[in-house]
C-alpha cells in the first residue's frame, strides 16, 4: 500500500485491532487464528488502509487488486466449509437412517458364530465360490465337541443361509461349511456369523449397531447381508 504517516499508522492499527476483538472465542494463548478472519473482516482492514494512505503516494492497483483476491479465496473457502459441513450432516442423517431400519433384523459379518434364540433356533449364513452338489453344515459347541449338523445338499453359487433347530436358547455357536461339487472337489465356503440388531449407537463418529450375543457394537460397513426380521 502507500506511505502511512505514524498517526495515521496508529489509526489503522486501531481500526485492525478493533475488527478483530470480537474474535475473542477464537483465540487460543492470547493469539487470534487466521482461520477465524472473514469476509468482513478484510473489507474493513481495507477501508482502514484505503482512508489512511497519504494522498501523495496512493495505494498500489496491483496491490490492491491482490487484496482483493485474498478477499475472494477466503469467501470461496468459507463457502466450502459450510458445503461440506453440509454435506456431512445429510451423510450421518442418511447412515442414522440406514442403521435405524435394521434394528429386530439379522444381520451376517464376517466370522462363523450363530446363536439360538428362545426358541433353540440358530440362524447362520455363508457363501458359496461355485456350485455344490453335497452341502454339510456342522454345528460345534463352546468346547469345540459337535452339537448337531444339517444336510443342506445341492446348492447353486452366492450367498445362502440356513437354520439349525436344536440349540439351547441363548447360547452361541461355531459352524464349519463343507460342500463338494459334482466331481466330489471341495467348494471354498465363506461363513458368516449372524446376530439380531436390538440397536443403534450413535455416540461415535457414524452409527454402529448394538447387536444380541456380544457386547461390542459392530460398523454398519462390516455387515455383509441382512437376513430378515428375526424370529423370538
Amino acid at each position: 500500500m502507500g506511505t502511512l504517516t505514524t498517526q495515521n499508522i496508529a489509526s489503522a492499527a486501531a481500526v485492525a485491532a478493533s475488527t478483530t476483538a470480537f474474535q475473542a472465542g477464537s483465540t487460543t494463548n492470547g493469539s487470534t487464528s487466521a482461520s477465524a478472519l472473514t469476509q468482513q473482516d478484510f473489507l474493513q482492514l481495507l477501508t482502514a488502509q484505503l482512508k489512511y494512505q497519504t494522498p501523495s503516494s496512493p495505494a498500489d492497483p496491483t496491490q490492491l487488486a491482490s487484496e482483493f483476491a485474498a478477499i475472494s479465496t477466503v469467501n470461496g473457502i468459507t463457502q466450502l466449509n459450510n458445503q461440506v459441513t453440509s454435506i456431512q450432516a445429510s451423510t450421518a442423517a442418511a447412515q442414522m437412517a440406514q442403521a435405524s431400519s435394521l434394528v429386530g433384523k439379522q444381520v451376517a459379518v464376517a466370522g462363523n458364530i450363530i446363536t439360538a434364540n428362545s426358541s433353540g433356533v440358530a440362524t447362520g449364513a455363508f457363501d458359496l465360490s461355485a456350485a455344490t452338489q453335497s452341502t454339510n453344515v456342522t454345528i460345534l459347541s463352546s468346547t469345540g465337541a459337535i452339537a448337531g449338523s444339517v444336510n443342506l445338499g445341492a446348492l447353486p453359487a452366492g450367498q445362502k443361509d440356513f437354520s439349525w433347530a436344536n440349540g439351547l436358547a441363548g447360547n452361541q455357536y461355531t459352524y464349519q461349511i463343507s460342500g463338494t461339487d459334482a466331481s466330489g472337489a471341495p467348494v471354498q465356503a465363506t461363513s458368516y456369523s449372524v446376530y439380531t440388531v436390538s440397536g443403534v449407537n450413535v455416540t461415535g463418529n457414524s452409527p454402529t449397531l448394538n447387536v444380541q450375543g456380544t457386547a461390542a457394537p459392530l460398523p454398519i460397513s462390516s455387515v455383509q447381508t441382512v437376513l430378515g426380521v428375526a424370529t423370538p
